[in-house]
C-alpha cells in the first residue's frame, strides 16, 4: 500500500456533512465524502456512476492551519415567502490529505487531479484550490506515517509568529484497535442528485506534535554567544 498526499488550501472552504437549506455548516476538517467528490470530479465521473472504488481508499486529514470560521448571512425572497440563510466557511486553513491504497489507482487519481476533466472546490463551488494541489504519492508508506513524517504546510512568516512546538490535529479512518473512534456520516454512497446516500464510518483523532525552530519565541529564547564584558575583561 502507499499513500497519495493533496494540499487543500484556499481562501475559502466548507466541508459539510449535513445541510438544510436555511443553515449549511461545515465541519473544521475535509470530510471524507467532500475530498472524494473532488477526485470523483478530476476523474471525470458523473454524479449516477460509482464511487466505490474510491470510498474504500483509507482517508486521513492534519489540520496544518485550523483557519477562521465564517459565517455568510444571506436572505431569499419568493412571491409568498422570505427565507433567512446561513452559511459557514473555513477561512484561510491549510490541510494535508491523504488516501491510502493501492499504487494503480493512486496514480490514476494523481493523474486526474492535474489534468481534471470537471473545475474542482472544496467542498463548495464557491470555493476553489489554490497553489499545488497534489504533493506527490509516498510509496510504501502507510496514510498515519506519511501524514505524520510530511513537513509542515505554513507559510514563513505564519512559522515566526506561531509557538516553539506546534499541536497539529489528525483526523482519520480508525480502525478496531481505535477506542475513542467516533462516527461520522460522510461516506458517499451515491452522488446522485435524485436520491443521494451517505454511509457511517469510524474516525479517530491523535495529535502530531512539530518543533518550529523558526518561531520568534524559540529564537528569543535561545542564548547569545555574545558576551558583552569579554573586552573589559581582556583588559
Amino acid at each position: 500500500m502507499s499513500t497519495l498526499l493533496l494540499r487543500l488550501a484556499g481562501p475559502l472552504q466548507s466541508w459539510g456533512v449535513d445541510a438544510k437549506f436555511d443553515r449549511r455548516g461545515t465541519e473544521r476538517a475535509p470530510t471524507k465524502s467532500g475530498v472524494i467528490g473532488l477526485v470523483a470530479a478530476a476523474l471525470g465521473r458523473q454524479r449516477n456512476e460509482s464511487v466505490e472504488d474510491i470510498h474504500a481508499l483509507r482517508f486521513g486529514v492534519r489540520v496544518d492551519r485550523e483557519g477562521m470560521l465564517l459565517r455568510d448571512y444571506h436572505t431569499a425572497k419568493s412571491e409568498k415567502a422570505a427565507y433567512v440563510t446561513n452559511r459557514y466557511y473555513l477561512s484561510d486553513a491549510v490541510f494535508l490529505a491523504g488516501l491510502e491504497g493501492k499504487e494503480t489507482l493512486l496514480m490514476e487519481i494523481e493523474c486526474a487531479l492535474r489534468n481534471p476533466a470537471f473545475p474542482l472546490f472544496l467542498g463548495r463551488r464557491s470555493c476553489p484550490p489554490e497553489g499545488i494541489l497534489t504533493l506527490g504519492i509516498r510509496m510504501g508508506k502507510t496514510l498515519l506515517e506519511a501524514l505524520q513524517e510530511e513537513p509542515w504546510l505554513v507559510s514563513d512568516w505564519l512559522r515566526r509568529r506561531d509557538a516553539p512546538e506546534v499541536r497539529l490535529r489528525i483526523v482519520t479512518d480508525a480502525d478496531e484497535r481505535d477506542r475513542n473512534a467516533f462516527l461520522q456520516r460522510d461516506v458517499p454512497l451515491s452522488f446522485d442528485q435524485i436520491h443521494r446516500q451517505y454511509g457511517f464510518r469510524r474516525v479517530y483523532e491523535p495529535y502530531l506534535y512539530v518543533s518550529n525552530p523558526d518561531s520568534l519565541s524559540a529564537v528569543a529564547e535561545r542564548p547569545t554567544e555574545h558576551d558583552p564584558f569579554l573586552e573589559l575583561e581582556e583588559e
